[in-house]
């Protein structure tokens, strides 16, 4: 076996509010040497653990805002959020369910807890990653994938170890629901109690694991508690994680683009000049219309 050593296991950060309904704690970039560049095609992770939000008759979350240059990616774990961008994508999304947006050229958007959800209140974990598109496609036309849970391919695991989520990417041969500009794996691992999963990415692919519930066991040897991330080192290929007690684990892993990165905001191009673009066009009203 080539192993995939541990190069990092980082805690959760102070979690901070996006609008008024995203607690998030900010993975990627951040102080733990996570940067665009160490993490690239991966250029921004915020976790909404889980938290209560009380009912509420007007819906929390994020008005109308831009992006250019990128993909966002939410990954719905509980609770239930509506999208609405300027490119007439849009929908909702609950326990289960992604939101694949490629923003590209340019889209406004903004996020919001489904209605009911917000009058009923409950718990509420997401995940939003923020995937980087290779320079030739950052103009291209925005377009928006909205995957519900029975979309998404899950494959069983021996010994009725749990089954794995392949959201985008190749698992055991399994092609996951999203399409992507370029390789990018982003599964759900979802494992019972001392189940094991394996899994095998060229060595040169960014990789890290969030413990989304429980804790696990890498390679047979350091825990990763719940709300922990753990980046892998750019040597071997291939580990191994064992449930300590049911667990879902989301996993990451993606060739780098080893472009040039300026980002500023909700835009990432490639050049200064690209944003200075990026922020007139905006001003200027090109990235379309979207009502707050």
């Amino acid at each position: 076996m080539n192993t995939k050593n541990i190069e990092l296991l980082a805690p959760p950060r102070e979690p901070h509010f996006v609008g008024d309904g995203f607690r998030v704690h900010n993975f990627i970039p951040s102080g733990f040497r996570m940067d665009m560049k160490r993490m690239d095609p991966f250029i921004m992770l915020d976790y909404n653990s889980k938290f209560y939000f009380p009912p509420t008759d007007k819906p929390r979350g994020v008005g109308v805002h831009p992006h250019r240059g990128f993909e966002t990616v939410t990954i719905a774990y509980k609770g239930r959020v509506a999208h609405h961008d300027s490119s007439g994508g849009g929908g909702v999304i609950g326990e289960g369910d992604v939101q694949w947006m490629t923003a590209a050229s340019g889209v406004l958007h903004k996020e919001y807890h489904e209605e009911t959800f917000s009058k009923e209140g409950g718990e509420f974990q997401m995940v939003q990653l923020w995937v980087n598109l290779p320079a030739k496609y950052k103009m291209s036309k925005p377009k928006y994938q909205g995957i519900s849970n029975n979309e998404i391919p899950k494959v069983e695991l021996s010994d009725k170890a749990g089954i794995v989520e392949v959201i985008a990417g190749e698992y055991q041969s399994n092609q996951g629901a999203a399409s992507t500009f370029s390789p990018v794996n982003v599964m759900n691992a979802k494992l019972n109690m001392d189940g094991k999963a394996a899994f095998s990415f060229p060595s040169h692919y960014n990789t890290g694991i969030l413990v989304i519930e429980g804790s696990v066991r890498i390679n047979g040897e350091e825990n990763a508690p719940t709300n922990h991330f753990v980046l892998f080192e750019n040597n071997g290929n291939d580990f191994t994680l064992q449930a300590n007690e049911n667990a879902t684990v989301l996993i990451l892993s993606g060739e780098p683009l080893n472009e040039p990165i300026a980002a500023q905001g909700p835009f990432v191009m490639n050049t200064h000049q690209e944003i200075v673009q990026a922020i007139e066009d905006y001003n200027m009203g090109r990235f379309g219309h979207l009502e707050d």
